[in-house]
């Protein structure tokens, strides 16, 4: 009987690194990445000047972020300020430069 995704022990990395994949996985969270980058932290509204989105919409890409512990939020009454989650972003360059290290080329495939 073949088993299911669901059924499979994924390894903590290949899982971890998935999570943050799936995170990176829509440009309006590059852009607030890139943005968080270039300064200590802001506030959801600083990026609604930068992204043509509206403030719901942010605020789920915000969540999306957080949940993946790429950035954290701190609670700035009545704000909240976001920064990138530095021991995060460490872990997950290094998950994605081990994935890309892969020599995939001595693959014979197709």
């Amino acid at each position: 009987m073949k088993r299911s995704a669901k059924d499979f022990n994924y390894s903590d990395d290949t899982a971890l690194l998935a999570k943050f994949a799936k995170a990176l996985g829509h440009p309006a969270r590059i852009i607030i990445l890139k943005h968080l980058s270039n300064q200590s932290c802001c506030f959801t509204g600083d990026l609604l000047e930068v992204l043509p989105l509206a403030q719901s919409t942010v605020s789920q890409h915000l969540k999306e972020l957080k949940d993946a512990g790429l950035i954290i939020g701190e609670v700035d009454p009545p704000k909240v300020k976001y920064c990138i989650n530095t021991e995060n972003w460490l872990l997950a360059q290094n998950l994605f430069s081990s994935l890309f290290k892969e020599d995939f080329s001595k693959i014979n495939c197709c």
